[in-house]
């Protein structure tokens, strides 16, 4: 029985290394070369990038115009094709090649015992500390398309492509060290003709704030481009004279660092990620704009060289999983990051009371963190437009499941915040619905649920009627994704500013504005209910004000659900790569049937609540995931889902 072949879900496994080597010493750096690409090949490597000139370092000056040194470097790099045999990713290393009466900077590609091409350096630096003007022609100087080199036609040029014919079917371009500072690199014609994946063989020394710099190029490329980049600049062996060489060592994805090397590290750094080609592809297909660049420049014609990769090592991935995509990581960031989030939210609510000349709002505010975000948000709007807070009418309406709790907070909030409170108990309403459907109050059903939801919108909106004001929305993204709302109840408002926060970034930006000076008067009640368990509040406890339902044992924990959500909308991941992400983003924490269990209530509620997502409210797109059927999410809202439940079989 033939067993079937893992899928790799799109990942390739890239290295930059940094070898150590001596200058003008092919042999020793030759086998320094083989060390590290052995290394790279036990950590499952797939492609391996070294730095330019590596195999008789960059800085040789004058002895490159010595044919001993040139004719030792072809001599190595035969030597490198003969033992790529023994070695299974794609090494590309760098050598100076004498040809047609010139001397290039070139990048060799190599695999299984076999050159498979050679591409020059276009743009060839002579300004400071470069001389390679010197020594070097650019490759526009170059005639032929291929080159015999061992007895081998081997092809060279900058119109080759290297692409993958197993696995991932990755499309690989390649361009050395100043052609990625020149205003139209090389590798942004590669892109656009289908590379996937840019190796930079580079050769760039060290000054102060230099590194930064190379680290925005690059990850400020990969976004232009929608690829990955893979960059390995020389080490420290490579110093001599004036020039410093740090060894710096790259990988970035669609802007993104995915990983990066320590610098001045004598014996050398071996950098290695994993990339996905997969998200590549689907943000081009997105991004219609992407490939209309083609049509400003005339026509190229590009040669594609078939390579063979070895199948991708599988679980551990070798690249950061955030088990909490919507919150930023570090702290800079993430204080940057908020005050934008808050920011948005409470300029659209400002837009949206000018624009319809409204001083008044109407909020329910339940003691939950959805109705506090969105009463937040409501102060620091009405704050800007100098309006008064005692014009936010927060309605409490206690039902048959509220806790004393809750509603405690609710009106603690509503005093800290300074704004007007009104309670509007809800039981005997419900209680008279019941009687007018002919429903028995001791059966606690869904239909014993969303009559309270239900009765509390219809107050909310007659309130709003009677005020000339704006009911607020509070549901956030999680819930509208699972449909975890009341349809006409809950799920409806004049304007939701919740509709582009998921649960595990209302929280956080709920503990974000505790902390800020103007809410500190808030700050005790504000950590009580972050400190409070998520509840609808809707089914009566075993004694009168506890909490009977817990929402997160009924649909799951939010934190799976909002990293579901973000690998499913963002990137259309399929379950089953979704299923191997969370595994390593939440192992020790989650075992494999509880996250199997959740995925698979995530994906059959989201297929089944799109009807209600198709008919919600406006609401301001805060992050790269919306679910708005007039913005990002156009869902039928009769698709099966069984195709992606079998995926998980």
């Amino acid at each position: 029985m033939t067993q079937e072949p893992r899928p790799d879900f799109g990942f390739v496994r890239v290295a930059a290394a940094v070898p150590r080597l001596e200058v003008a010493n092919p042999d020793f750096n030759l086998r320094q070369i083989l060390a590290i690409a052995r290394r790279a090949d036990e950590q499952g490597a797939q492609v391996v990038v070294f730095p330019e000139l590596s195999l008789t370092s960059y800085t040789a000056g004058d002895l490159f115009h010595q044919h001993l040194l040139l004719d030792r470097a072809v001599e190595s790099l035969l030597e490198l094709t003969e033992a790529s045999s023994g070695i299974h990713p794609l090494l590309v290393v760098g050598f100076p090649l004498a040809a047609e009466g010139n001397l290039f900077n070139v990048a060799a590609v190599v695999s299984g015992g076999e050159l498979r091409g050679l591409v020059p350096k276009t743009y060839i630096p002579g300004y400071k500390e470069y001389y390679e003007e010197r020594w070097f022609a650019s490759a526009r100087e170059l005639v032929a398309s291929e080159i015999t080199l061992g007895g081998h036609q081997v092809p060279i040029g900058t119109d080759l492509l290297f692409r993958a014919q197993s696995g991932s079917e990755v499309v690989i371009g390649i361009e050395v060290c100043e052609d990625l500072w020149g205003p139209l690199p090389p590798s942004s014609f590669q892109v656009l003709h289908g590379a996937h994946l840019i190796l930079n063989l580079s050769a760039s020394n060290e000054l102060v704030g230099k590194a930064d710099y190379r680290r925005l190029l690059v990850a400020q490329q990969s976004a232009r481009g929608i690829c990955a980049y893979a960059y390995a600049s020389c080490g420290v062996g490579e110093s001599t004279q004036d020039v410093v060489f740090g060894g710096h060592a790259m990988v970035a994805e669609d802007g993104a660092m995915l990983a990066e090397s320590r610098r001045f590290v004598p014996e050398g750094e071996l950098l290695v990620a994993d990339v996905d080609v997969e998200h590549l592809r689907l943000d081009r297909e997105r991004t219609t704009s992407f490939g209309d660049s083609l049509h400003a420049f005339p026509p190229m014609a590009w040669r594609m060289v078939d390579v063979e990769l070895p199948m991708h090592a599988g679980a551990p991935l070798r690249r950061p999983i955030d088990p909490a995509p919507f919150i930023p990581r570090d702290d800079e960031e993430r204080n940057r990051r908020t005050e934008e989030i808050i920011s948005i939210q409470t300029s659209a609510l400002m837009k949206r009371l000018s624009h319809a000349r409204i001083k008044h709002l109407v909020v329910g505010l339940s003691g939950g963190l959805d109705s506090t975000l969105a009463l937040l948000i409501a102060v620091r709007a009405f704050d800007s437009l100098k309006l008064p807070r005692t014009a936010i009418v927060a309605e409490t309406m206690p039902g048959f499941g509220t806790s004393d709790r809750t509603r405690g907070n609710a009106e603690r909030l509503a005093k800290a915040c300074g704004v007007t409170l009104e309670t509007i108990d809800i039981t005997e309403g419900c209680l008279r619905q019941f009687r007018d459907i002919g429903h028995d109050p001791s059966v606690h059903d869904v239909t014993y649920e969303n009559v309270q939801a239900r009765y509390r919108t219809m107050v909310l909106m007659n309130k709003a009627n009677q005020l000339h004001a704006l009911v607020l929305g509070t549901g956030d993204l999680s819930e509208i994704a699972l449909g975890w709302n009341t349809f006409n109840g809950d799920h409806m408002s004049h304007y939701n500013v919740n509709a582009g926060v998921p649960k595990t970034l209302v929280r956080y930006l709920v503990g974000w504005v505790a902390a800020q000076p103007a809410f500190s008067s808030a700050r005790s009640v504000l950590g009580d209910i972050l400190d409070t368990p998520i509840s609808p509040e809707l089914v009566p406890g075993d004694q009168p004000g506890t909490v009977a339902q817990r929402t997160e044992e009924i649909i799951g924990p939010y934190e799976l659900h909002d990293f579901f959500l973000y690998h499913f909308a963002r990137w259309a991941s399929r379950p089953r790569k979704i299923e191997l992400l969370a595994q390593q983003a939440f192992g020790g924490h989650y075992d494999a049937g509880t996250i199997r269990k959740w995925l698979r209530v995530f994906v059959t509620r989201f297929f089944a609540n799109q009807w209600k997502r198709s008919v919600m409210p406006d609401g301001p797109k805060v992050g790269s995931v919306a679910l708005s059927p007039r913005g990002d999410w156009r869902q039928p809202s009769d698709a099966d889902v069984a195709l992606w439940l079998t995926d998980l079989d």
